[in-house]
């Protein structure tokens, strides 16, 4: 949620903090801004809305002239998106000014003891208490106050600061920090950044420095400088990224989304071949033994959104394979109730982005009662990467559009790997099995690929049923954990209504819902379960619904049976959802773009949840 850019250098700053702002729209945002100094004074633009109306408000930059400066994409928290809620907030005098991302869970004391000082407040934010109690801290050193100012903050921020002048007389100086919320600084020659992305940095360098939670940053044109939360400096290692900024491009596509889809044949592939060697499945990343594994009683699997649904597909292969008992928990719950975890629990978290502020504390909530933690995630160096035990990247590379496309599929490949790996480790697989599992895990960047190309009638079935309502997803098995992850797909970038409900458990309440027209997307490609699912289907034929089937291509009794069908390529039963997800994200693809939606932005959504 929301994102943040900085600059300090030699160029005009306003024209690189607004093209890395529009980097970020991806992370979702309702206003943006951004503040410059030049000649002992600090110019801010702000606007509610698309970054082109800033865009459009300030000539590309060009009205904000200065060398240093700082932007800011707001997603609404505290106050209504307005103009006058958006970021950067000058402090009363002027002499700062402030981005952030996160919440301070204090600002109501804190802005009490500063109205009480004499402070006015213009907007209805948590960040204006930065921008004042940094004023209200000032020392004559602004490194120092930054320093007093943050010590006093409580809860999640990523901030960045400038200051109009000190005593110091040092100039062209911006300051960054973080907790509980990501911020990267990026090294350039001559010229110096920080940003909540590398997306927003790629462009310009490939040279970064991940700060920690505590630590802040001093940035100038000729150097950057980390400090710990006492002030002493830290040596930080520079980290180096290994995609260059076309990966963050549409391309030649409309969206990102489509794009991202298009790319899950090679990101599964970037995911599965590296931990494939001579037959064998390894991790380099970590290691366990038989023994270590004889001592886990349990597995428990925590995520949010879409990762929680990887975890059910998760959860039906290592079950299967391994005969260990698995539970998939939403982390915004785990991290509230009394979770029974203790040394003889393996807790897997899995975030996209690394960040995602309900995972992070369930992390450690979970390493607090004794767990020991597998992080399964996309961008190297992230919070949760650095928290967990042990870390699986997925390697999907830059994923830009909202809707995650390639980070499920990626996370789902991850937890076929690891249900093999813990199998041949619990001694429940022979090698004929194992030699077999392994073989149809490497096809399966090859099979999904089928999976879009055998499917090319979706923009069609997208015109048909655009203008539903309501859509309710239905399946057993396996079948059922994608159905979730399908229905989000369908709700979040199409507004349409979409549920996900267990195909056997529709005549105890949701078949009340079935009408004349209502459409009802069947996932069966459960085998073993068909025959089940084939009679709830014709349960809600009976009542008048359409019926979308999701089948093997070659099941000729489904396609006959139902008014419509999407298909899906033969595979092992136990890594069909890796397959199976790719046509309902083209089918949500498609409906979107029928019904004119934004479909890498949808409202209301953000890439990386930062706050709870």
């Amino acid at each position: 949620m929301c994102g943040i850019v900085g600059y300090t250098g030699n160029r005009e700053a306003a024209p690189i903090l607004i093209s890395g702002l529009k980097k970020l729209e991806y992370r979702g945002y309702d206003s943006a801004g951004v503040a410059v100094f030049h000649e002992g004074e600090i110019k801010i633009a702000k606007s509610h809305g698309k970054i082109a109306n800033l865009d459009a408000l300030t000539s590309g930059g060009a009205s904000l002239p200065g060398f240093v400066g700082v932007g800011h994409t707001r997603w609404a928290t505290h106050g209504a998106p307005n103009d006058v809620n958006a970021h950067p907030h000058l402090s009363d005098d002027g002499r700062f000014a402030v981005v952030h991302n996160g919440i301070i869970e204090n600002y109501s004391a804190l802005r009490d003891e500063l109205i009480a000082s004499g402070y006015e407040f213009k907007s209805d934010t948590d960040t204006e208490v930065i921008s004042n109690l940094l004023e209200y801290c000032y020392d004559g050193d602004a490194k120092s106050t930054v320093m007093k100012a943050t010590a006093r903050l409580k809860g999640s921020y990523a901030l960045g600061v400038i200051c109009r002048n000190d005593e110091t007389g040092i100039t062209g100086r911006i300051f960054a920090m973080r907790e509980a919320a990501p911020l990267i600084l990026g090294l350039g020659v001559g010229e110096n950044y920080f940003a909540s992305d590398v997306t927003a940095l790629v462009e310009h360098t490939k040279n970064i420095i991940y700060l920690d939670d505590g630590e802040f940053a001093e940035l100038t044109p000729q150097k950057i400088t980390v400090y710990g939360v006492t002030g002493e400096k830290i040596d930080k290692p520079v980290s180096h990224i290994m995609w260059d900024v076309k990966a963050a491009e549409r391309g030649g596509y409309e969206h990102f989304m489509i794009k991202e889809i298009m790319e899950e044949p090679a990101a599964v592939k970037a995911t599965i071949d590296p931990r494939i060697k001579d037959g064998r499945v390894v991790f380099e990343d970590f290691s366990f033994t038989s023994e270590r594994m004889a001592k886990i009683g349990r597995i428990i699997i925590t995520a949010c959104g879409s990762a929680s649904y990887a975890g059910e597909a998760g959860r039906e292969m290592i079950e299967a394979l391994c005969r260990i008992p698995v539970t998939v928990e939403l982390a915004s719950e785990l991290r509230y109730r009394s979770p029974i975890i203790d040394e003889s629990t393996l807790v897997i978290v899995v975030s996209q982005s690394g960040e995602t502020a309900d995972t992070i504390a369930a992390l450690k909530e979970s390493k607090a009662r004794g767990a020991e933690t597998i992080a399964i995630v996309n961008i190297v160096g992230s919070s949760i990467a650095k928290l967990a035990d042990h870390v699986i990247y997925t390697w999907a590379g830059p994923e830009i559009a909202v809707a995650t496309t390639k980070g499920y599929a990626t996370q789902t490949a991850v937890f076929a790997l690891l249900s093999i790996y813990f199998a041949e480790l619990c001694g429940k697989i022979d090698g004929e099995r194992y030699k077999k599992l392994v073989s149809e895990l490497e096809k399966m960047p090859s099979k999904i690929q089928r999976a879009i190309d055998i499917n090319h009638h979706i923009p069609y079935l997208s015109k048909l049923y655009a203008d539903k309502k309501d859509v309710f997803f239905i399946g057993r098995g396996f079948d059922f954990a994608v159905c979730r992850e399908g229905a989000l797909k369908l709700k979040e970038i199409s507004y349409i209504h979409a549920e996900a409900y267990a195909a056997g458990e529709l005549k105890h309440g949701t078949i009340a819902l079935i009408e004349n027209g209502s459409l009802v997307v069947a996932l069966a490609c459960c085998r073993e379960l068909y025959d089940k699912t084939a009679s709830n289907v014709e349960e809600v034929k009976a009542r008048g619904a359409k019926v979308l089937a999701v089948v093997h291509e070659d099941n000729k009794r489904a396609v006959s049976t139902s008014d419509d069908f999407i298909l899906v390529p033969e595979t092992e039963p136990l890594f069909t959802p890796i397959a199976e997800i790719i046509p309902l994200q083209l089918f949500a693809y498609y409906v979107a773009k029928e019904n004119g939606c934004d479909i890498d932005k949808p409202k209301n959504l953000a890439k990386s949840v930062t706050v709870e």
